[in-house]
């Protein structure tokens, strides 16, 4: 189950939006999770999902890959869907004691669970598409107007790649605390709820050791390569735009703006 987590790999390829400048694709991420929540009806929501399989069509990453990194948020997935399936107003359809389902309450319970699925996905699009090196400029370079108010830009941006490209190195060593857990007889999978959670512990000792640790290896090795801040720092690969990425902007910027006048102007759901 945890080496199905595959938020924060990249993986290569040259598809068009492999090529996309790290910027765009930053940017156009950002407006289509945006946009999710901007949807009120069906209509706008089946444009958002029928965008994001056009964008999975076109990274070339194979379906399986994608439904792999969605699988360990199903759980979360129906969780969000049961409690909203609860939550809305009208004339209830079903009653369970103080508990009632009600049409809205469907439509929120729909609505909530697609959202999340659709923004995992532009998410694993973007980190899937992305080498975590140039996340990290593109981040600075976004981010450079924040540099007047004194803000250490590269660092935050360092900082935040880092933690990215760690989740899937810490997903690998829980899985392998837990398998070495199991030889040595623990039983992590069954009894009461407050059984589980002390099993837990042996776990996340280990893993917060094993943490500071590559932390520790991490930082020596920058500083044997004499890393010292993003001061006059040069770089190998120099970021510009072509007219691919203005194009990819400029159909993402009115494709944002339609979910708006749709929000507006059409009848809402939710």
């Amino acid at each position: 189950m945890l080496s199905d987590v595959t938020i924060g790999q990249y993986l290569p390829g040259d598809s068009p939006i492999h090529k996309l400048d790290p910027r765009a694709k930053i940017v156009i991420s950002l407006l289509l999770m945006i946009s999710i929540f901007l949807c009120r009806n069906y209509i706008s929501l089946g444009i958002c999902i029928a965008l994001a399989f056009g964008i999975c069509f076109a990274s070339k990453i194979k379906p399986k890959v994608i439904l792999k990194g969605i699988k360990p948020i199903i759980v979360i997935v129906i969780f969000t869907t049961v409690i909203n399936l609860f939550y809305g107003t009208g004339e209830p359809l079903v009653k369970f004691g103080f508990l009632k389902i009600t049409e809205q309450g469907i439509h929120n319970a729909i609505f909530m669970g697609l959202r999340i699925i659709v923004l995992v996905v532009f998410g694993l699009m973007l980190t899937y598409t992305t080498t975590p090196t140039s996340l990290t400029d593109a981040i600075e370079s976004l981010l450079k107007p924040l540099t007047y108010l004194k803000v250490d830009v590269q660092s935050l941006a360092m900082t935040m790649t880092i933690a990215l490209r760690f989740i899937p190195t810490l997903v690998e060593e829980v899985d392998k605390i837990m398998s070495a857990q199991k030889s040595r007889g623990a039983d992590l999978e069954s009894g009461s709820v407050l059984n589980r959670i002390k099993a837990i512990v042996p776990i996340m000792i280990p893993l917060f050791v094993s943490s500071f640790r590559r932390a520790n290896e991490l930082e020596y090795a920058m500083e044997c390569r004499c890393y010292r801040g993003g001061n006059g720092r040069t770089k190998m690969k120099v970021m510009h735009m072509n007219a691919s990425d203005n194009l990819a902007l400029v159909l993402t910027i009115l494709y944002f703006v339609g979910i708006i006048l749709l929000r507006i102007f059409t009848a809402r759901v939710i």
